[in-house]
């Protein structure tokens, strides 16, 4: 069966002005490729668990761990496609990244397109603003890490920025960069549900 291609925008809410990602996908991908899509598109590493919620439908990762924390009413995201979903007319999903620090997302379904087999899917088309650095404190903790960072000097400053590994721009955004990161999303897959420590 040939498969559609789905528009989303991915944008990463409470964050002004906006972040966010224009991405073309197959509506064939399970919501298992799609978290690592938005994880790819966005700039997260992927360290963390994470929750799609569709209407009243909870999705995510299955395992022994998560059943101990109270997901057993998950369902599979590597058992549903986005497909699945998209027959029942779903327009938004959310999206939650890192229940520690808390990165919630809505992802808008914007169109249906047909496949073009001379593209590579996932591709990002568009997008604005750097994402926020892993483990950072979420939302409230990004803001204070962004005001540190302007201040160009200081304790604070020199410690936050060797934290941060060097510079950090919020305005930053490389679409080749990006999509060369989602050219390699099956390998990256692969990899990390290869680690245990993951999840």
């Amino acid at each position: 069966m040939t498969s559609d291609v789905v528009q989303i925008k991915i944008v990463l809410k409470d964050t002004k002005p906006p972040i966010w990602r224009r991405v073309l996908v197959k509506s064939s991908i399970t919501f298992h490729e799609l978290h690592y899509t938005v994880q790819m598109a966005m700039g997260w590493g992927a360290y963390h668990l994470y929750e799609f919620e569709v209407e009243k439908f909870r999705i995510g990762i299955l395992d022994e761990e998560t059943e101990h924390y109270g997901f057993s009413d998950l369902i599979d995201s590597k058992e549903i496609t986005l497909e699945e979903v998209l027959k029942n007319g779903a327009k938004k999903i959310n999206y939650t990244y890192d229940f520690g620090d808390n990165w919630r997302h809505v992802i808008l379904i914007e169109k249906i397109l047909p496949l073009d087999i001379d593209t590579f899917y996932p591709v990002c088309t568009a997008g604005r603003r750097n994402c926020p650095p892993e483990d950072c404190g979420g939302i409230p903790g990004y803001a204070h890490f962004l005001e540190v960072m302007k201040k160009k000097k200081g304790a604070e400053y020199r410690e936050m920025k060797h934290w941060a590994g060097g510079e950090y721009d919020p305005e930053e955004f490389d679409i080749e960069e990006t999509n060369m990161y989602l050219e390699e999303i099956q390998e990256f897959m692969e990899d990390q549900d290869n680690d245990d420590d993951i999840f």
